[in-house]
């Protein structure tokens, strides 16, 4: 499946929520540290519900070490800065999708690391920011599984 990584996430219900997509779309949940909270933070538990046993979640203390240990073949950063949509990539089983964290999205030097594969946005009204890190998150796993046809889904 995929795998979805979030660069220094600061909210922790966004990063409760991802877990619950992880655990309902079998995608994987890399966190790169530092994180704005603990794993043990109440509103973590409370957005990811009971899915935290169901749910692939490793957190890697910084991005050399997630590089090292996943060897991804492709990564795509989400960026608003970007040209091309989300919905132009084909995706592919084991693809990275990268997130940066909610008030500032990802830093140049992330979105110009030579693991980047492309950097692509979601479509959204001109004068916008960006959309919150969670809904971004399933907007996008859900188009890369959409297009692998659900796999493993009933």
């Amino acid at each position: 499946m995929f795998r979805i990584m979030f660069f220094q996430p600061c909210i922790p219900p966004n990063t409760g929520n991802a877990i619950r997509l992880a655990a309902n779309t079998g995608c994987e949940l890399h966190l790169i540290e530092p994180l704005g909270f603990t794993m043990t933070d109440a509103q973590v538990k409370r957005a990811g519900l009971d899915y935290h046993e169901m749910a692939n979640v490793t957190v890697h203390p910084d991005l050399a070490t997630a590089w090292d240990r996943l060897r991804p073949e492709r990564v795509f950063a989400f960026t608003a800065h970007a040209r091309s949509r989300h919905t132009d990539i084909a995706y592919q089983p084991g693809d990275v999708l990268l997130f940066g964290p909610e008030p500032t999205g990802l830093p140049d030097d992330v979105v110009t690391d030579p693991h980047i594969t492309g950097t692509v946005r979601i479509p959204m009204l001109p004068d916008r920011r960006s959309h919150n890190l969670a809904n971004a998150t399933s907007i996008a796993i859900y188009e890369a599984w959409r297009q692998n046809d659900f796999a493993g889904a009933v």
